[in-house]
């Protein structure tokens, strides 16, 4: 009886199920090939963008009914119809991620511009941030720091009461951290979004879960605009900051119905609600960015 060859496996790599000779193409137990071998880059390349990028065209149809139907997603998300889209939190992460790095990289290339930050003796001199809780910055070259504790004083002192020929490159580094956690921030208000849109649609019925994935939908248009801001351009930055409030107004027509003058009124809290929350969390990022 003639023995295998060693570098054919008797058995499934996968499951461990034993595979008959002569060897099939794909385990009968879970379906997984049995002649496998380390991909060739173009073949990883090739198995990445069928699997995600072009599986049924489920991104580009995702991206389609999201950009031009308000609300469309959510709503065949939450009456069952998923398997031709991508589900919303793998969007939402995509999207963000996509905008995110593209924003840190015309970030980067601003700040290594050789006059990227031009500062006048008394721009050093003088300088203030709100955090929310307290102020800190430098008058006449003098530090100070109000309603903050001594120890997250003492912490920014170490960073913005330098000399002028360093504070150039401290604000520069100031703003690349400021964009590098800010993807972390985005994350974090989603479920408040979500949290006051429960609370403004409470006769609706809704379940939390429900409201999130409206929350992921809608933010994932918002960064979609927010990389046309980076085009430079005026008038798409001037139609990106128009189709925000538009889409998620059409988009909640579209999922919870209603009048136009409740739906106003719920937007509105809702604007207010998650605009003081995005308050403190760019004032997390910006202490955040100060101190690490």
């Amino acid at each position: 009886m003639a023995r295998p060859h060693p570098d054919v496996p008797a058995a499934c790599s996968n499951c461990g199920a034993p595979l008959a000779a002569p060897r099939p193409n794909f385990c009968p137990s879970c379906g997984q090939e049995t002649h496998l071998r380390p991909p060739r880059l173009g073949e990883f390349l090739q198995q990445f963008g069928g699997a995600y990028l072009a599986t049924e065209g489920a991104l580009w149809r995702t991206l389609k009914l999201l950009l031009f139907k308000p609300g469309e997603l959510t709503r065949q998300y939450l009456a069952g119809r998923r398997k031709h889209y991508v589900l919303p939190l793998r969007l939402y992460l995509t999207v963000s991620l996509a905008v995110l790095l593209l924003l840190r990289t015309v970030a980067t290339v601003n700040f290594d511009a050789p006059d990227a930050v031009v500062l006048t003796p008394v721009e050093v001199r003088n300088m203030q941030m709100d955090l929310g809780i307290g102020r800190t910055g430098l008058k006449d070259g003098v530090f100070f720091c109000t309603d903050l504790p001594d120890w997250l004083c003492r912490r920014i002192q170490r960073r913005i009461d330098v000399e002028p020929r360093f504070f150039k490159r401290e604000v520069e580094q100031l703003g690349e951290r400021f964009v590098a956690n800010l993807g972390g921030a985005m994350f974090m208000l989603l479920p408040g979004f979500a949290l006051w849109l429960q609370l403004v649609y409470r006769n609706r019925r809704l379940r939390y879960a429900e409201h999130l994935v409206f929350a992921l939908h809608v933010h994932a248009f918002w960064f979609a605009m927010l990389a046309l801001n980076l085009a430079g351009l005026p008038w798409i930055s001037s139609l990106a900051a128009w189709a925000a409030p538009v889409y998620t107004l059409l988009a909640m027509r579209r999922v919870y119905g209603g009048r136009w003058g409740p739906r106003l009124l719920r937007a509105g809290v809702v604007s207010l609600l998650y605009g003081l929350t995005l308050a403190l969390a760019l004032s997390g990022v910006a202490l955040v960015a100060l101190l690490f």
